[in-house]
């Protein structure tokens, strides 16, 4: 019998350490054998790892072990795909000499290279997609061949607006990742990179593209790349906001920044429902004339608030702020939360499709506090559209929980062929070994959060 071991490989970033990282466990609890890497430096930063049966880490080397590189992103990239080829294919061998070869691999954004060593290693291999299924439909509308998207080679024609996807709203340039345009300082590695991870999946014959989403809140976008494999897998979120089946997996396991705990007896001395939760993930940087804006508009609401910033002094300055604030919000340095990179279009979708937010307008790249007030007081208050937002959240919210119940979507074939869509790959294993304990064992919870008990999310968009 076929003995199946994945490897499961992810750029040391918090993004998208957490979707990897989470499906690893649930393939673990399914009873799979995962291994999930990441580079040397990462790897030591990762703190509080899940420990899971089956469950192994590993870690290869970037060239940069010991610090990040002073490079700038893009060579960087470069140099990871040199070095982390030769590296990846060591563990692999490695694991091959231990008895335990490598069947499968997963790679997350940025990481195409991956793909070309799966094939070198005579293994079939699958993109997790860590972003919404929206996004990827737009990269794929750019990048394809066979349909001639505008960067499907290696010109510099910028795409024209509005951009028209099958049954969606109409895109403007604000309503796409801002690297996909020629001018923003990433578009120069970015653009060639998401061409390689597109252009890679349409030359394999059995392309598989995991999505971090749910049918029920993505069927549009779903449809539209039906032809390259796709299946979603989300929400990629801990199981006891998600389908309960572990009450105890509150987290992801995994945070390359210190976490601080002071916020909880805080946050449990307000109303439910009642907290304003604002974030804007690990890597943006906000400026200070752009703080001050946020900070006032919180006050001004009158409506107790959880912000998380990074800074480089964080303790020292978020005492200071936090002592001004005189309980009004609480501001922290790090907390468990999920994040997401795609989210010029994902407020796209929450404020016109989904209808589970608002859009905060900048002016002159701000966003002035009145702004974010008037949003605050439509998303909480007691108006008909605050209610209908609050409604259309706990609908998704429970069509997320029913996706991942036994019967839900992710239950209605085989569980291995919904987990990875491998339609044509999974003939080809049950030819090889019928009747794999794996095709048959392979249980896992598919789809997206949107609410927690007492934050309600902010973006500013």
């Amino acid at each position: 019998m076929k003995q199946h071991h994945f490897l499961i490989i992810s750029l040391p970033a918090q993004g998208h350490i957490n979707p990897t990282l989470q499906l690893t466990k649930n393939l673990a609890r399914a009873g799979v054998r995962c291994t999930f890497a990441t580079t040397v430096y990462g790897f030591h930063k990762m703190n509080n790892l899940p420990t899971i049966d089956g469950l192994i880490y590993a870690s290869f080397s970037d060239r940069y072990d010991d610090n990040m590189p002073k490079t700038n992103f893009g060579d960087y990239l470069q140099e990871l795909k040199r070095v982390g080829s030769e590296n990846i294919k060591k563990l692999v061998q490695q694991f091959s000499d231990d008895g335990h070869p490598v069947t499968f691999f997963v790679y997350t954004m940025l990481c195409p290279w991956v793909a070309e060593v799966a094939r070198e290693c005579n293994a079939p291999s699958a993109f997790l997609a860590i972003q919404c299924a929206t996004a990827f439909a737009i990269y794929h509308h750019l990048f394809t061949i066979n349909d001639n998207g505008v960067y499907s080679s290696n010109t510099e024609i910028n795409p024209s607006f509005p951009m028209e996807l099958p049954e969606l709203p109409l895109f403007s340039r604000d309503d796409i990742p801002t690297f996909l345009l020629h001018g923003d300082p990433s578009s120069s590695f970015m653009i060639p990179v998401m061409r390689e991870h597109i252009q890679n999946l349409e030359h394999d014959p059995n392309p598989r593209v995991l999505i971090n989403s749910f049918d029920a809140l993505e069927e549009k976008s779903m449809t539209i790349l039906e032809k390259i494999g796709i299946c979603s897998i989300g929400p990629l979120i801990p199981s006891a906001f998600c389908d309960g089946k572990d009450v105890e997996d509150k987290s992801f396991g995994c945070d390359l920044f210190a976490k601080t705990e002071d916020y909880w007896e805080w946050l449990d001395s307000k109303a439910e429902g009642s907290v304003v939760y604002v974030s804007f993930g690990s890597l943006a940087v906000l400026k200070e004339e752009q703080k001050e804006e946020v900070l006032q508009g919180l006050l001004e609401s009158e409506r107790p608030f959880l912000w998380v910033i990074r800074s480089s002094n964080e303790d020292g300055e978020n005492k200071k702020e936090n002592d001004e604030l005189n309980g009004k919000g609480m501001i922290v340095s790090w907390c468990s939360q999920m994040e997401f990179s795609d989210q010029v279009t994902n407020i796209k979708m929450v404020a016109e499709v989904w209808g589970t937010g608002v859009r905060a307008r900048a002016e002159e790249g701000i966003v002035k506090r009145e702004e974010l007030k008037s949003c605050l007081e439509i998303l909480m208050g007691d108006g008909e559209r605050g209610k209908e937002i609050r409604s259309n959240v706990k609908n998704y919210r429970g069509l997320a929980m029913d996706a991942v119940k036994v019967g839900g979507e992710v239950y209605r074939s085989t569980m291995f062929e919904q987990l990875v869509a491998f339609k044509l790959w999974l003939d080809k294993v049950k030819k090889e070994a019928k009747g794999d304990m794996f095709a048959e064992q392979l249980k896992f919870g598919s789809n997206v959060v949107i609410d927690q008990d007492k934050a309600e999310s902010s973006k500013t968009h």
